[in-house]
């Protein structure tokens, strides 16, 4: 299936009509669409225990270390290693590092970091060494709460001893270092209202700034894509659909080239539609020959407590196949095991 079709066909549904939240004790809250939970009747120093019998085996029980993960929220697991330090005086990463080896030790790793850690070490992982991973940038920035991006800079000084900033100026260049600044500003509205008025209003100076005869004004297409909500941008795009005969993402598409390309229409992709931008990524990571692991593990460990289950609903209805059956045809033994404890129920 085209990726434009999907994300932009005409007739859709009206994402800012979802209704994403409950009320509990009198107070609105969002509706929790993660497939990992905290876990029930949770004992830190039971599992911590556990852990250590498993890692200490003559004979290593994944089996047990790969149930305990998956099943206990990352809250819980930030217990878990305070407690089997204390108890062992060693480091819960450093003995699973010990036991276990590839993609088992790479999602074991990931799921014993906050999300905040996760993030910085993927962002640095993405832009060390030979060539910078653009797409991971960009999934990161545009999916990210203010507060999380916050949390993020915050914690990548504090783990790296430099500025996220001072990295993605270094790593990257042009328009696409102005775009992913923007996010880094944490400045974005998260207002769930639409404001009628000012989608038309953006839409307007988006069909101007894209569809200009004397070329496409970036700046500006930047400065709306990363300020405004994504209810905000989805009733734009509507509005940016009845103004031109091409949609956006495809006026993008002709006027852009490259990463900057690339980094806004994920950003239009996300405002749109963020648990299908997901579906999409993981249905890439494991389409044709080989699967991108580090794909795979960054997304499920990384959407689990936010809006798996909406992504998982996602990639049946673009795909025509649930992602946990994909995950079983391309992958094996206890890393596929807690791929699939994290997607959930099949």
């Amino acid at each position: 299936m085209s990726v434009f079709k999907k994300f932009f066909k005409d007739i859709i549904r009206d994402k800012d009509r979802d209704d994403d939240t409950v009320v509990v004790k009198g107070k609105v809250k969002p509706k929790f669409y993660g497939t990992v939970a905290p876990y029930p009747n949770f004992n830190a120093s039971s599992d911590a225990s556990t852990l250590q019998s498993a890692i200490d085996s003559k004979e290593v029980d994944e089996d047990v270390i790969a149930a305990v993960l998956v099943k206990r929220c990352n809250e819980q697991r930030q217990k878990i290693k305070v407690v089997y330090e204390a108890s062992t005086g060693k480091r819960l990463e450093d003995g699973l590092k010990s036991v276990l080896r590839s993609d088992l030790e790479d999602i074991s790793l990931a799921l014993l970091m906050t999300p905040a850690q996760f993030d910085a070490y993927l962002l640095r992982k993405a832009t060390k060494g030979w060539g910078t991973n653009e797409d991971v940038l960009t999934e990161i920035l545009a999916t990210r709460t203010n507060e999380e991006i916050r949390e993020i800079k915050r914690v990548f000084k504090q783990e790296y001893e430099t500025e996220l900033e001072d990295i993605i100026k270094y790593e990257t260049s042009s328009d696409f270092t102005t775009a992913l600044l923007a996010m880094l500003k944490a400045n974005k509205d998260e207002n769930t209202e639409v404001d009628t008025d000012l989608a038309e209003r953006d839409a307007k100076v988006l069909f101007e700034a894209a569809e200009h005869p004397d070329g496409i004004d970036v700046s500006t297409i930047i400065d709306i894509l990363t300020t405004r909500s994504g209810p905000q941008l989805s009733r734009t795009f509507h509005h940016y659909a009845a103004t031109s005969d091409v949609k956006l993402p495809k006026a993008l598409q002709l006027e852009l080239s490259g990463d900057i390309e690339d980094c806004l229409i994920d950003i239009v992709k996300c405002a749109w539609n963020t648990p299908a931008f997901f579906a999409e990524k993981l249905h890439k990571a494991m389409e044709g020959h080989g699967t991108c692991e580090d794909t795979l593990i960054r997304v499920l460990v990384s959407r689990s407590e936010i809006d798996l289950k909406k992504i998982v609903q996602e990639y049946r209805a673009m795909f025509g196949i649930s992602l946990q059956e994909h995950i079983l045809r391309e992958t094996k033994g206890h890393y596929e095991t807690i791929l699939l404890g994290l997607c959930g129920p099949h």
